[in-house]
């Protein structure tokens, strides 16, 4: 089994998402002893964006350790209500026509389906999925619904930057929701 560990927060050893993201990857290095981990950091190792010069060595590199995993932890801090674009940078390279999805008469058909995905969203506010400045969560999860994935769980920490107690608070709230490790259903 593959898991693919990516970060994209630019603060380093302060980053909340980090540490829950680090927090899942080792539940699942304990609970499968044979699992392959690949780790992305999307912050200090940044994949070029689209419309610049990228080597199309990298960009087959990534998208082959997207195709590869069968878990993908992905930690997403909330940056200006978006998402870093360091991340949305990968996900330009790993939304490929043809590899990870397909255009058909009755619509797009996701070609990379039977993943499961983890997102260690951190947010300095408290907003759920829907409300008007939300476009983490509902992105990420359309974007991997787009291309096939639908065993996506969000572990979020909220209201990380209120005030430290309440930092402190968000964080335990996250790692306690962090779900078990589990086989994935074929």
């Amino acid at each position: 089994m593959n898991l693919l560990h990516i970060d994209s927060s630019i603060l380093g050893d302060k980053s909340a998402s980090r540490a829950l993201s680090h927090e899942i990857v080792s539940r699942w290095q304990s609970a499968v002893p044979e699992l392959g981990v690949s780790y992305l950091d999307l912050a200090a190792n940044p994949i070029s964006h689209l419309g610049t010069a990228a080597p199309a060595e990298r960009d087959a590199r990534v998208l082959e350790e997207f195709l590869r995993a069968d878990v993908i932890v992905i930690g997403a801090p909330m940056y200006n209500f978006g998402l870093p674009s360091q991340l949305k940078a990968w996900i330009d390279r790993v939304l490929v026509a043809g590899k990870t999805f397909r255009y058909t008469a009755a619509g797009p058909i996701g070609l990379a389906g039977g993943k499961r995905v983890i997102v260690a969203l951190s947010q300095g506010g408290v907003l759920q999925p829907g409300d008007a400045g939300e476009h983490v969560e509902t992105y990420l999860r359309h974007v991997l619904q787009f291309v096939g994935i639908t065993d996506v769980t969000f572990v979020r920490a909220k209201g990380l930057a209120f005030a430290p107690e309440s930092r402190q608070t968000g964080l335990d709230a996250a790692l306690a929701s962090i779900p078990a490790p589990r086989a994935l259903v074929a």
